[in-house]
């Protein structure tokens, strides 16, 4: 057997599914998770935020989850994206509108692939965030220490989590972000 790790996803959604809005697409897609093999172990509360980068399309609802399965990062990332595709998630544009996004924020004290390569993706410059996407998993994700739409539903399910290269925990991270990106997440 496998082992069983433990992960933290990011979940979100613009636009409605087959499953029907934003709120219920995302409530499907844990079912549609749990039914791939992986254990909910805990879920945030859902948050209205707006869409990122702005003007991009319709404001978000987000999630986070904890989540175990029995499978490496790049195993379990595949699943979360087969997921997504049965919610009709099409990957054309980065940071485009999307019926289902989940994102692998972290496992446990993992950092990959290297440590060197995570530093540099995440002080990648704005402008080339947008254009450059990474041809292997970072883990934890480069930019989650700057994003309230993931930290604050982040927060519910694991205040305590440390960033194993900040060394910060989430509740650190979170109280370092500007008030302005913590009041545009608002519980539903």
């Amino acid at each position: 057997m496998k082992n069983r790790h433990d992960f933290m996803i990011a979940l979100g959604s613009n636009l409605p599914s087959h499953a029907g809005d934003p709120v219920e697409t995302l409530r499907a897609a844990l079912v549609a998770l749990a039914d791939s093999g992986a254990s909910i172990e805990m879920v945030s509360d859902f948050y209205h935020t707006p869409c990122f980068p702005a003007g991009a399309g319709p404001d978000y609802v987000n999630a986070a989850a904890r989540v175990a399965y029995s499978g490496d990062p790049e195993e379990f990332l595949a699943m979360l994206h087969r997921v997504e595709q049965q919610f009709g998630r099409e990957r054309q544009e980065r940071w485009g509108q999307r019926t289902l996004d989940l994102d692998l924020i972290a496992a446990g004290s993992l950092v990959l692939p290297d440590l060197e390569t995570y530093i540099r993706w995440r002080d990648l410059p704005p402008d080339q965030q947008m254009a450059k996407t990474p041809d292997r998993l970072i883990m934890p994700h480069p930019r989650l220490h700057d994003r309230g739409f993931v930290l604050v539903p982040l927060h519910d399910i694991a205040p305590d989590w440390r960033h194993p290269v900040l060394n910060l925990t989430v509740s650190q991270m979170l109280e370092a972000l500007r008030d302005a990106d913590k009041e545009q997440v608002i519980r539903i």
